[in-house]
């Protein structure tokens, strides 16, 4: 099983790209996403490769990390989707984003790929929603509303450790991870424009959409 391919870039298409490894050419496919972030003819490049093999083809797919590799494999397992949707949809959603529209169950940002609909949609992010890497939960969907870049950043982080400390308490009285996750991004949208978001008043307006 080929599992990486480092060479140079030898040619492309509309969905493939030829790689060139010491004088052999593998045909690669990938999404538009992916083939956009390829370097130019000649020069070189390192993929992480997804081999699928059926009895009558060899199939390579490639990407530029191992995180959108894993992604991949996770849509894959999706009932309904194939090779295609899959690529589809990481044509326009890059593996973060995908994480975060999964973490929210947001079927409207998912069926924003070609040949997706709403009932695909939908079962994609309810199959994979507790498949989603811990680290997207404790995300903060940003304040915006402070000027300056150290006072942004400096405000951004205690606000992300505030949104993570609310989501872990509530985990710990029992709501699953999606359901305190949604509940604290409404809390947040709701507070939208308070200089100060602490903890307990993110956890106090939760429990209210929890109820």
């Amino acid at each position: 099983m080929i599992g990486r391919l480092r060479g140079c870039v030898d040619g492309r298409g509309e969905s493939w790209a030829l790689i060139d490894v010491g004088g052999v050419g593998y045909m690669v496919e990938g999404s538009a996403r992916m083939l956009e972030s390829l370097p130019g003819d000649g020069e070189a490049v390192t993929l992480a490769i997804e081999t699928y093999v059926r009895e009558d083809q060899l199939r390579l797919f490639g990407f530029l990390s191992e995180e959108d590799r894993s992604w991949f494999r996770l849509l894959m397992g999706v009932q309904g989707v194939g090779a295609r949707v899959a690529l589809a949809i990481q044509g326009v959603l890059s593996s973060r984003e995908l994480a975060q529209a999964v973490a929210a169950e947001d079927k409207a940002m998912v069926s924003r790929a070609p040949g997706v609909g709403p009932k695909v949609a939908q079962r994609i992010v309810q199959e994979l929603r507790d498949k989603v890497p811990e680290s997207v939960f404790s995300v903060s969907s940003g304040s915006g509303g402070q000027s300056g870049a150290a006072a942004t950043g400096a405000d951004d982080a205690a606000d992300s450790q505030a949104f993570a400390d609310a989501l872990s308490a509530l985990v710990n009285l029992g709501y699953q991870r999606v359901q305190a996750h949604q509940a604290l991004l409404a809390a947040r949208a709701g507070a939208d424009g308070e200089a100060d978001i602490s903890t307990e008043a993110l956890i106090k307006q939760a429990l209210k959409e929890l109820v």
